[in-house]
């Protein structure tokens, strides 16, 4: 619809040339083109096709690689914590019993050694006090392997978190405010040291992915990748517990400069992007872009567009659409 407004526009703009008489040919007016890769538009034929422009600044810009990894079920993490806790009361309990044994037996060695109390009194004490300090020794193997377990399986930090008595750290989990994710770089892949936190999405879509803080490296890694694997805790509601996700993690190096493009301001013509940049009030060169990468809030462009540019936003179609047709000979060329 917008390039048939274009179309008329020009036609109802330009006068046609009407020849002196029959015998010579009608003049054929050049189409709004001025070459290969350029265009002009009238002032009032971008308004009505509601053609829009942004002037591009400057961005610094960290490469990315892609990872993938899953939303994972922490019910196995609160479980050990439910077993952790029941140990450390066990063993608060076990050891008010032999510190209570300790004063009997002590009594009764007292009581022995006066002759108020028989032998067998004694060593029904030190027989009791023995079985108290026995449970004692087992709550605390019992504790130890709680924890040797969950660091297994989760780590030092998460294991810190669940086992500790404040159960702070893992509320924002329980309530469901807090997703947690397991990410597997791909096997020539490394997390830089100073990166804290990633952008992770369900569907795969760069633009509409969110942040996830790190948490540690994750003792075990996914069965069907080879690389490192990491936990992170994200906020994003849209993922959920079992779902798998796509990550974007900055690459190891420094930044790059160039601008960020919209997705709307591509245009394809045989497998080849392009955008339109304004040149002048009424002109438009094509530009094309050879490299690209997806970034939050559109592509991400190194060179041949630079910042300080006028990019069309809206509209770049139909330029496109508006240069090839100028190029098209008419049938009496």
């Amino acid at each position: 619809m917008n390039a048939l407004l274009i179309a008329c526009f020009f036609m109802l703009s330009v006068a046609p040339v009407i020849a002196d008489d029959d015998d010579k040919p009608v003049a054929n007016l050049p189409v709004s083109s001025a070459g290969q890769g350029t265009i002009f538009l009238a002032a009032k034929a971008q308004s009505v096709s509601g053609l829009q422009t942004v002037t591009l600044t400057p961005v610094s810009d960290h490469p990315e690689f892609t990872a993938y990894g899953k939303a994972v079920n922490i019910q196995p993490l609160i479980e050990l914590r439910h077993r952790y806790l029941v140990a450390l009361t066990e063993r608060s309990g076990a050891t008010a019993r032999f510190k209570q044994a300790e004063q009997s037996i002590k009594r009764q060695q007292d009581l022995y050694r006066d002759g108020a109390t028989s032998k067998r009194n004694l060593q029904v004490q030190q027989a009791q006090w023995q079985t108290d300090k026995a449970q004692v020794d087992a709550s605390g193997v019992q504790g130890k392997a709680i924890m040797d377990e969950a660091r297994i399986n989760w780590g030092n930090k998460l294991t810190e978190w669940a086992l500790s008595t404040d159960a702070e750290p893992l509320n924002g989990f329980l309530s469901g405010q807090k997703t947690l994710l397991q990410i597997t770089l791909p096997v020539n892949k490394q997390l830089a040291n100073e990166i804290q936190s990633i952008y992770v999405e369900a569907s795969g879509n760069r633009s509409a992915a969110t942040k996830a803080e790190l948490i540690s490296a994750a003792p075990q890694t996914d069965n069907t990748a080879q690389g490192e694997s990491y936990f992170f805790q994200t906020e994003g509601r849209r993922i959920r517990t079992g779902m798998r996700v796509a990550a974007w993690i900055p690459e190891q190096g420094e930044n790059r400069s160039g601008v960020v493009i919209p997705k709307s301001a591509l245009v394809w013509y045989m497998d080849q992007a392009f955008v339109y940049i304004k040149t002048d009030a009424e002109q438009f060169t094509r530009r094309t872009i050879d490299q690209y990468s997806a970034t939050n809030g559109g592509y991400f462009v190194g060179s041949g567009i630079s910042a300080g540019e006028q990019l069309v936003v809206t509209g770049g179609q139909m330029l496109l659409s508006e240069e090839f047709r100028g190029q098209i000979p008419d049938e009496d060329d």
